[in-house]
């Protein structure tokens, strides 16, 4: 087990569980296994999201929801979901944060689709 100095690996997992209503089954298992994982992870958490940055933290969520749905990651959309149910955030803002992240993979496809159409496109002439 790595250890760190600073805040426990117990006191972190409390923040979260404060801040999100519940702390991430796979948070949860690292902790377990390596109490390093949870300060690393909180380390990159305040490079991510520095105390005073430019956005607040509603449109950090909602930001941070986008980019766990194009990327396809049920923890990181549950762990969103609970965090704006603990912020409030109201339906129409998420709503539209989930139409945006499925335009965004919409138009992924039809940007790596690009090959197929250059071929359809030589084959007519």
């Amino acid at each position: 087990m790595t250890k760190s100095s600073g805040p426990s690996a117990q006191d972190l997992l409390e923040a979260m569980r404060a801040g999100m209503g519940r702390v991430p089954a796979a948070i949860e298992k690292s902790t377990a296994i390596d109490e390093g994982l949870i300060h690393e992870h909180m380390r990159s958490r305040m490079y991510a999201m520095p105390a005073g940055g430019a956005l607040d933290e509603e449109t950090r969520t909602l930001i941070y929801l986008a980019a766990a749905l194009a990327g396809s990651s049920p923890a990181c959309v549950r762990a969103m979901a609970d965090k704006i149910a603990q912020q409030g955030i109201p339906a129409a803002k998420v709503l539209e944060t989930v139409h945006i992240a499925r335009f965004a993979m919409a138009t992924k496809i039809i940007g790596d689709a690009e090959p197929v159409f250059d071929a359809l496109i030589g084959s007519q002439k």
